[in-house]
């Protein structure tokens, strides 16, 4: 997620029929396009969502020094510590009992030991850049053996004969095209952070297939289009749809393979949810941003033909977007109808597989963004406090006989557009 620099002072994540390439694979589709980042699982549950993504901090996953039983020994002389798969199962299990579709979201985020972010950052990374997120550490034979023995280790924890739960998604990074605040190896150009971001997707596309050939692998953009985020220099962030030419570009030079696009169309100005009023968000491929408004362009781009793998378009979900609930009067009302418009956009579009929604609850470290279904205790971080009106649309939106409330809502607003072009 990129902040509006001027509100914010600083950024707060083949099928051929009996012949499918692996991570193409077209298996029974869920229930619905629902999906949640998921924070307290049984609420979670609850909603009646249907794809759900977690945070998985590779780097907290290890412990150094001696090994205790049930750790995995990695090649790299590190070992992924039994109590945190513990704590990960524990999330999945139920989830994947539900029959809820799970995505990983991959994540090198700074750790309190030295030895071990070495080991999992690329070491062009700036120290002095925001929210302590690096880029993947897949460019020497070390960083790539250690990256690679983690992605299978829960690759195969988490496979298609999993008794735990199978995790099919897998988002490599985040928001890629603004590095510098998301994935940083240092002040790069373009050309450099695609050089060290498409083979950390190839290793975890090759792990995760390895063990489920149903699994999809994901590269993660934010909403600036044809433009880039503009807080930062050419060297700090570059358009996603540069990036995603230049990625799909080295990637047939390589060989090419099935990856996918986990896109986050906020709104053009993130504390306004009313995105059908987005100003940069056009209806042709130079937009400066590609937003719920004009989410079409999205689809129709990865069906160019230069983009399509074994002739069909790359598979898009929507893995993190949300809309502000501002404090005045229409502020419920107003992210309850960017909801659901939303919602009906993403019906409309063949192309998107999710629509996961971010987030559960809000965070009070998120630069005064306030997205979630439900507010936050006072006085603390993320607790869950008061559920907001959007709890209650987002359980019931799915579900035929109970979706009274969007129904009036697109009606209403449908009625007002009429008559405003009058």
């Amino acid at each position: 997620m990129i902040l509006d620099r001027a509100r914010v002072a600083a950024a707060i994540g083949l099928t051929l029929l009996g012949c499918a390439a692996p991570g193409t694979a077209q298996t029974e589709r869920p229930r619905s396009k629902k999906g949640l980042q998921v924070q307290m699982v049984d609420d979670a549950i609850a909603l009646g969502i249907s794809h759900a993504t977690l945070n998985v901090q590779l780097g907290h996953l290890l412990r150094r020094g001696p090994r205790r039983e049930g750790d995995v020994a990695l090649p790299s002389g590190q070992a992924i510590a039994f109590d945190a798969l513990d704590r990960l199962d524990a999330r999945i299990r139920p989830l994947a009992a539900a029959d809820i579709e799970l995505s990983f979201i991959l994540l090198a985020r700074a750790t309190q030991d030295p030895a071990i972010d070495r080991l999992q950052f690329d070491p062009r990374y700036d120290p002095k850049a925001p929210n302590r997120l690096r880029a993947f550490r897949v460019l020497d034979e070390l960083g790539r053996t250690h990256f690679r023995a983690v992605i299978d280790t829960l690759a195969e924890r988490y496979g298609e004969a999993s008794e735990i739960g199978t995790v099919r998604g897998w988002i490599v990074g985040n928001e890629v095209n603004s590095h510098w605040w998301w994935y940083n190896l240092g002040r790069a150009e373009i050309a450099d952070v695609v050089a060290a971001y498409e083979p950390a997707v190839r290793l975890v596309h090759e792990a995760a297939t390895s063990h489920n050939s149903d699994a999809r692998v994901y590269v993660s953009l934010e909403h600036h289009w044809q433009a880039r985020f503009a807080a930062g220099s050419v060297e700090q962030s570059c358009s996603g749809r540069a990036l995603l030419d230049r990625f799909a570009e080295l990637a047939q030079q390589r060989g090419d393979f099935a990856w996918h696009v986990a896109y986050h169309p906020y709104p053009e100005r993130l504390f306004d949810c009313r995105f059908w009023e987005d100003e940069s968000a056009t209806p042709v491929f130079d937009s400066p941003r590609i937003t719920f408004k004009n989410l079409g362009v999205l689809t129709r781009y990865l069906a160019r033909e230069e983009l399509l793998f074994h002739g069909r378009p790359r598979r898009v979900i929507l893995s993190e977007q949300g809309f502000h609930c501002r404090k005045d009067a229409r502020g419920a009302a107003d992210q309850e109808l960017a909801f659901a418009l939303a919602w009906r956009k993403v019906q409309d579009l063949d192309g998107i597989d999710a629509f996961i929604y971010h987030r559960h609850v809000d965070h009070a470290r998120e630069g005064g963004l306030r997205f979630g279904l439900f507010e936050n205790l006072p006085g603390t971080i993320s607790d869950p406090g008061k559920k907001r009106p959007l709890w209650e649309l987002f359980r019931n939106v799915d579900r035929p006989g109970e979706d009274g409330r969007l129904q009036k809502l697109l009606r209403e607003f449908d009625r007002r557009q009429v008559k405003d072009r009058r």
